[in-house]
């Protein structure tokens, strides 16, 4: 039963942090790193000490009440479930069209396939592992296994660009610019819209629910975040040690020209392998946890999870491949998934005061105010940016 805990554990860890690792995730970060240079190391700290907030509240309150985000969101205020399911089905949606693209290039710069092809083969392969009976823990070895190539791989190209590391380190407690909307960009895309649900509705569904199993949550938890972080912080060092030296990065793809840079044809495979990775676990993350927001609410989704999770893969391959990106519902998709986080930061802590909710449960204070305190900032810059992204919409 440990053995199977643990592994389980780990499981929920690494679909969180896969699922965050996905190919936005590294073109945000090579730009900023470009864009900013050093100083893009506060902006990473801060980020991940939000994100470690935002992460601990929802996964504990998820785990005391054995609700799922949608059953939570309900038990606050009748109907908010249903709401919070649109926004993280569209969310989810959008951005897995983008993972399927990224899984596309991947495939296109290790095994020089066309990239309609290598999107058919990556939806294919996302469908392959919830027709079996036994998907979750198919998925739960792929995000391991893919996860700690992710950092290996990444490791490599770090260290192998000798990165300024003293000046990083400098920048992160003095820096000497703020970017209000690199953090937010940043915290969206680590525990935004799906992702912070993502590893917590896998521990519901093996059960490792109530306060007695509360310490395996927290664990779990934190080792999702620790493995986001160690794979933003090994791209920054990759990609600082190539501009720092003064190299000007392709702004169509500054991640791949950063590792192409950095170890020659070498480097520019290992950003295939690293990206066809990051994509795989990100279509398998969306498509498993928007799906789980769906089957409390719709009986037949419940009585058919894996054909639904398929469906909504095979949906984002279809929208890819046919009918290409519709840019700017994309874009406005996703300024509303950054929007979901404060929503549904702030759900789980009104629900963490609700004995209704949580019994005779006591949810630390400290994480409580702190949790607040991220909620007011997310929706501050998210509404702001939202407002940016609405006159772009409409222009």
């Amino acid at each position: 039963m440990k053995n199977k805990n643990l592994s389980v554990l780990l499981g929920a860890a690494f679909l969180m942090a896969t699922s965050a690792i996905g190919p936005g995730f590294m073109t945000q970060t090579a730009k900023f790193t470009k864009d900013m240079g050093a100083t893009f190391a506060f902006v990473i700290a801060i980020s991940v000490i939000m994100s470690f907030i935002a992460q601990l509240n929802v996964w504990r309150i998820l785990a005391i009440s054995k609700k799922r985000g949608q059953d939570l969101a309900n038990a606050v205020f009748p109907g908010l479930g249903y709401f919070i399911t649109f926004l993280v089905c569209l969310g989810g949606l959008a951005f897995n069209i983008g993972n399927v693209g990224g899984a596309a290039l991947g495939f296109q710069v290790v095994f020089d396939l066309d990239l309609t092809t290598g999107a058919i083969i990556s939806g294919a392969l996302g469908v392959i592992i919830f027709v079996s009976k036994n998907g979750s823990k198919i998925m739960d070895k792929m995000t391991q296994i893919l996860g700690a190539m992710m950092i290996l791989l990444i490791g490599y190209v770090a260290f192998s660009t000798n990165p300024p590391v003293a000046m990083a380190a400098r920048e992160t407690f003095m820096p000497s610019q703020i970017n209000f909307m690199a953090i937010i960009t940043l915290i969206g895309g680590t525990v935004g819209g799906y992702i912070i649900f993502s590893g917590g509705h896998r521990l519901i569904d093996a059960g490792i629910v109530g306060e007695e199993n509360l310490d395996q949550v927290n664990r779990s938890a934190m080792l999702g975040i620790g493995v986001a972080t160690i794979v933003r912080i090994f791209l920054f060092l990759a990609v600082l040690g190539v501009v720092t030296l003064g190299h000007d990065l392709d702004p169509a793809n500054p991640a791949a020209d950063a590792f192409k840079i950095a170890a020659g044809t070498l480097g520019y495979k290992i950003f295939g392998l690293v990206f066809l990775a990051a994509a795989l676990t990100s279509i398998v993350g969306a498509a498993y946890t928007s799906v789980s927001f769906l089957k409390t609410l719709f009986k037949i989704v419940a009585k058919y999870e894996n054909l639904f999770i398929i469906l909504f893969i095979v949906s984002s391959t279809f929208i890819l491949t046919v009918l290409g990106k519709p840019a700017k519902l994309l874009v406005l998709a996703g300024s509303l998934n950054g929007l979901i986080l404060p929503i549904t930061l702030a759900i789980a802590l009104v629900a963490s005061k609700k004995k209704s909710i949580v019994n005779e449960y006591k949810h630390s204070q400290i994480l409580f105010l702190l949790g607040w305190i991220v909620v007011i900032f997310t929706a501050y810059i998210g509404m702001t940016s939202l407002k940016s992204l609405m006159t772009l919409f409409n222009s």
